[in-house]
């Protein structure tokens, strides 16, 4: 177990500390619990998965850290349910990085939190122009954090030491940036603002699963035809079944584009589809017979995919004065009125108000446009407190200039990020 080491270079402390073990037992577990639990202040938690190399979008590490504990480095498949450490911190404020990105598979072993301080949210809303961990940590602790295993493997067995070290610095720095952050947010005033934001991030539900996860096959869009889909659906879904049987990242095995090309290409036979140079990848010619067999079901079905899914999804912008010209000129009015706020405010516009839910109001606003009605409209769709307090006005105020005769788009008006 190890103490803080943010007082000093990170690349020293690599160098000079002791071998970091992993715990992998229930008994070491369970002591790790009771130190924790000993400990005082926020908990520090961070997890590695290995996108890209597996399937699943487990966890193969926790880290976690507490001033007056250590650190401690757990195997999750190993242990199994960690529940009982859930438990523990469960009311505790946890500190974590991009939080969004662990907080599913940290449920999935029994993590989860009530509290937590988002230190790279956080770092959004103060309006730093880069929010990575390595970025912050160097800006606002004067400590360099080398990142050259944030992409590894973390499936590995036995996991060298050097990604260990990597993986205990990512935690142990997080208490004292999360104080350093903390400070920054109460001089510009935005504690409050940070508060309801890190509650969002808990309460926020997963997504529920596509209704047809197939149809993201990149390059699908030049398969032609219902029989074309109906056989890169096949064969989508073969490679699925595949890759969770093998717990391989899909495209490791096949990728998307050699999948596309064998739909479009339509082989007529197995000994065609091998020939095929564009069907690649590391399992292409090994499960052959697979990839076959999910080409003559295609061939065969009579459940032919629609060629459009029904969506509800808007058109995009650069479409809206032509289809939509009131909409159109809502949505230029007020999106050059939230920049203005948020530079304003010193606030990222996507911080501010996300483009789709600007996008949404400005396609189908409430009647009459009044402050009360927008300010529902956004209640709805998630916005919180302090976003409505301050984007209300400006989008009503937008929006009746919208409906006055001969409003048009101010050509001085510089193109944003959120143009797209």
């Amino acid at each position: 177990m190890t103490e803080s080491i943010a007082n000093g270079a990170a690349s020293a402390a690599e160098a000079e500390r002791a071998p970091l073990p992993v715990i992998e037992t229930v008994q070491g577990f369970r002591d790790a619990v009771a130190a924790i639990r000993l400990g005082h202040g926020p908990v520090a938690v961070d997890a590695e998965r290995a996108s890209g190399f597996r399937y699943s979008q487990r966890a193969y590490l926790i880290q976690v850290f507490r001033r007056g504990a250590g650190t401690f480095l757990f195997d999750p498949p190993a242990i199994g349910d960690l529940s009982e450490l859930g438990d523990a911190i469960r009311d505790e404020e946890w500190v974590l990085h991009a939080a969004s990105q662990d907080l599913a598979c940290l449920r999935e072993v029994g993590l989860d939190p009530t509290r937590v301080f988002d230190t790279e949210l956080a770092a959004r809303l103060l309006g730093l122009p880069r929010v990575g961990l390595g970025t912050v940590v160097e800006e606002l602790l004067g400590i360099h954090l080398a990142k050259e295993h944030s992409a590894a493997d973390w499936s590995t067995r036995p996991l060298p030491q050097a990604w260990l070290v990597y993986a205990a610095l990512d935690v142990e720095l997080l208490p004292d940036l999360r104080d350093a952050v903390q400070g920054l947010l109460e001089r510009d005033d935005k504690v409050g603002i940070a508060q309801q934001e890190f509650a969002a991030l808990v309460a926020r539900e997963e997504k529920p699963p596509r209704a047809e996860p197939w149809r993201r096959l990149s390059g699908l869009h030049t398969v032609r035809g219902a029989r074309g889909l109906a056989v890169a659906r096949e064969l989508w879904q073969a490679r699925d079944a595949y890759a969770r049987e093998v717990d391989t990242s899909p495209g490791r095995l096949v990728p998307d584009a050699a999948l596309v090309a064998a739909a479009r290409s339509m082989p007529a036979s197995k000994r065609d589809l091998g020939a095929l140079k564009e069907f690649n990848g590391r399992a292409s010619r090994s499960q052959l017979d697979r990839w076959w067999e999910a080409i003559e079901r295609g061939r065969a079905t009579q459940d032919l995919p629609v060629l459009r899914q029904q969506s509800d999804a808007l058109p995009p912008p650069r479409a809206w004065a032509e289809r939509n010209p009131e909409a159109d000129r809502r949505l230029k009015l007020a999106r050059a009125e939230l920049v203005a706020v948020a530079e304003q405010r010193a606030l990222p516009i996507e911080n501010l108000l996300t483009p789709e839910l600007l996008r949404r109001l400005a396609w189908n606003p409430p009647a009459p446009v009044t402050e009360h009605a927008v300010d529902a409209a956004l209640a709805d769709a998630g916005a919180r407190d302090w976003q409505r307090e301050a984007v209300v006005p400006a989008i009503v105020q937008s929006f009746l200039q919208a409906e006055q005769p001969g409003v048009v788009e101010d050509p001085q008006k510089p193109a944003t990020a959120s143009d797209a």
